[in-house]
Parts: structure tokens; C-alpha cells; sequence
């Protein structure tokens, strides 16, 4: 897959100043904070009561 969701914020700092990096596959580099990370769909939750 060559697309990738752009995430809107960094998880860590919060700040929205990313952009992609080609290593690791999918990573994104965080500007204000520096911190390189990725971002992973694990699956669906079943069931509609939050669990």
C-alpha cells in the first residue's frame, strides 16, 4: 500500500507539524518534539457497549 492516513496531530506532544519519513515504512517526524513514530490500525472492536 503506497497511501497512508495523515495523522492530525503528534500522539506524544500534540503539535500538528508532521511530516512522512521513509524509514521505518509509514513513520511520521514530529517538528516541535522530534520524536519519529508510526501509526497502526490493530482491528475493529466489536459489540456497541464500549467494550
Amino acid at each position: 500500500m503506497s497511501e497512508r492516513a495523515v495523522p492530525q496531530c503528534c500522539p506524544y506532544c500534540g503539535d500538528e507539524d508532521l511530516t512522512p519519513e521513509e524509514e521505518p515504512a509509514g513513520a511520521w517526524k514530529c517538528h516541535a518534539c522530534r520524536r519519529v513514530f508510526t501509526v497502526r490500525l490493530v482491528g475493529l472492536a466489536l459489540g456497541g457497549n464500549g467494550d
